[in-house]
């Protein structure tokens, strides 16, 4: 499951850098290395959570269900309700159908 985290990651971090390019930032590389560095992944009982820390505000992207939950599949992206909760209305996606990875997830987090 890990593996498809880091897919999770490697969707936010490209489209951060489509980002950066249309907004015509100076220095992408810099940017990009910055916010490339800020993502991280905890883990919880029920998900793994995808955390931004750049400039020193910590911001949730989103959830990530792990097997065994009773409402959603293992794999499921959740959107972010709270810092602490997901959204639990639908999934938005999963990490393991490639075309949900693209269509749900950008560089702000899962939505």
């Amino acid at each position: 499951m890990r593996k498809e985290i880091e897919k999770v990651l490697e969707v936010m971090k490209a489209d951060y850098r489509s980002w950066c390019t249309l907004a015509r930032l100076i220095n992408i590389s810099e940017h990009c290395a910055e916010y490339n560095n800020s993502l991280e992944i905890t883990e919880g009982s029920r998900y793994y959570k995808i955390i931004s820390n750049m400039d020193n505000q910590r911001i949730v992207g989103g959830f990530v269900v792990k097997a065994g939950h009773p409402k959603f599949k293992e794999g499921d992206l959740l959107k972010a309700a709270s810092w602490a909760a997901p959204a639990k209305n639908f999934a938005r996606g999963n990490v393991f159908d490639d075309e949900s990875l693209k269509s749900s997830i950008h560089w702000t987090g899962i939505g």
